[in-house]
């Protein structure tokens, strides 16, 4: 891709985790293209993630699940007149949809049937027929290196928060009764992958019983669309006073600034998690049916909790043996004692 290139429009990744996981990629094209516009195309329900990114020229909307959608992407597509565009997906039919959008150049990954279409990219390596888990900060980082770009000296995941949008976030927790003086810790618990993520309900309500008895803290029930169950499940289960976000879910953008103020974050090995990072917030992760390289960098704040099982990492939605024994061998005691770690690290 020539350094010639006027707007760039970039693809971005579809689950709310690896959006986050990407995010060096826009900071690496900013400071090698500097005059280069850069158009983030995303599903409308991630957009808030990335919103007010200094180096972000304009967000538009990508469902390219549909004919509506691929039209709009082609206006859209037609206002800004990429000259070149990069795929941070993987898929045949997101590199189909930005050449139905017109676009002429087009990088990505050599993979599916788009390898034979596509402008120029790399091929992931190969090991018995699949590709070779690594990090995927550095998956999507090698996209830049095929382009011929000079990585950052530390490439790490980015948020931005605005003025505007961090006063709605005080509003939202003041409203919640959080004061700015609370030690407040952020529960996180759905996982809209599957049921395989999640921790048990009554470990949350459990461990959140500890850390209540023992610390003077809040503890915020961070609830996505359609975790309203397993919220309900937690607070009836638990002695504890938990403040909990199921009467007024918090959409991806107002959880920056709410995920910000968190003193600690204790949640599923899902985009949250990512949150947490990116703001260089405390957090422990519960690690069950995935493969923990995939997220094994920008981890210096984090514990990630993970029991090791010959059936694992599965990566299936369901436990396929009906045990759910990486989650349920995780116990809440031991979550406790690593709250009390992070707490005792920092007072020191």
């Amino acid at each position: 891709m020539p350094k010639s290139v006027n707007t760039l429009a970039i693809r971005c990744p579809n689950w709310v985790g690896d959006i986050v996981m990407a995010t060096p990629v826009i900071q690496c094209l900013k400071e090698n293209l500097p005059e280069t516009r850069l158009i983030l195309c995303v599903r409308p329900y991630a957009r808030g993630i990335l919103a007010d990114n200094p180096n972000v020229d304009a967000i538009v909307d990508c469902d390219d699940k549909s004919f509506s959608g691929l039209r709009k992407l082609r206006r859209a597509m037609e206002h800004y007149r990429p000259d070149a565009g990069l795929l941070l997906t993987n898929t045949t039919s997101s590199f189909l949809a930005f050449k139905m959008a017109g676009i002429s150049q087009i990088y990505g990954y050599k993979r599916n049937l788009r390898k034979h279409f596509l402008s120029g990219g790399p091929i992931p390596q190969i090991l018995g027929g699949k590709v070779v888990p690594e990090p995927m900060q550095d998956y999507y980082l090698k996209l830049c290196e095929f382009l011929g770009l000079v990585l950052p000296n530390n490439p790490r995941p980015r948020l931005f928060v605005s003025n505007e949008l961090q006063q709605h976030g005080d509003d939202l927790l003041k409203n919640f009764g959080i004061k700015s003086t609370d030690f407040l810790i952020g529960i996180s618990p759905g996982g809209s992958f599957g049921s395989s993520k999640c921790w048990p309900s009554k470990y949350f309500a459990r461990l959140c019983d500890l850390l209540q008895k023992k610390y003077a803290c809040k503890i915020l029930l961070l609830v996505g669309p359609g975790e309203e169950s397993i919220a309900h499940n937690i607070v009836s289960e638990s002695s504890a006073s938990i403040i909990s976000t199921a009467e007024k879910t918090l959409n991806l953008e107002e959880l920056k600034p709410t995920i910000k103020r968190c003193d600690i974050l204790i949640t599923n090995d899902i985009g949250p998690r990512h949150y947490a990072a990116a703001f260089d917030i405390p957090s422990i992760v519960l690690m069950g049916p995935t493969n923990p390289v995939y997220t094994s960098r920008n981890t210096e704040n984090a514990v990630v909790l993970r029991k090791e099982m010959s059936c694992s990492p599965c990566h299936k939605k369901t436990c396929p043996l009906g045990h759910h024994a990486c989650m349920q061998e995780i116990v809440p005691d031991l979550v406790a004692a690593e709250v009390a770690k992070i707490i005792a690290r920092n007072k020191s």
